[in-house]
């Protein structure tokens, strides 16, 4: 529902600058429970319990605004920014991204800045984090 909140705003506000065409909008979840439950709006006695914010994201695919899409969480790239992954899951999820291991390129400082691979990898990560930081402030 954060997500569902958080398109809604950009989405009102890119119209209110005059931008246009810009729904619906892909949202990826790796819950298909959930998507059933946001996709389908009949009410069935086992969901009586969902909250408030389950039935804002439903009214937003009502609406048109959203499309719910599946994407397996080992395909989730939110997943770099968020939890510890292994080595090739992370390079791999870095890689889809568009980012490229600094040490398989040559380097203008004329040496390996990096000692070993995990302090390579923490300073991507932490490269990472701080530019979209940058660009969410």
């Amino acid at each position: 529902a954060q997500a569902a909140s958080e398109v809604t705003w950009v989405v009102r506000l890119l119209e209110e600058l005059g931008v246009s065409g810009l729904t619906p909008i892909q949202l990826n979840c790796d819950n298909q429970s959930a998507l059933h439950i946001a996709k389908n709006p009949v009410f069935h006695e086992r969901t009586k319990h969902i909250e408030i914010d389950c039935h804002f994201t439903r009214d937003k695919v009502l609406e048109g605004l959203l499309q719910l899409h599946y994407l397996p969480t080992s395909s989730q790239l939110a997943d770099v920014l968020t939890k510890i992954l292994p080595g090739p899951h992370f390079q791999h999820l870095l890689s889809k991204l568009g980012m490229v291991n600094a040490s398989d390129h040559s380097s203008l400082r004329g040496g390996d800045e990096y000692g070993n691979e995990s302090a390579h990898t923490a300073a991507t990560a932490a490269g990472l984090a701080a530019l979209l930081t940058s660009c969410l402030v």
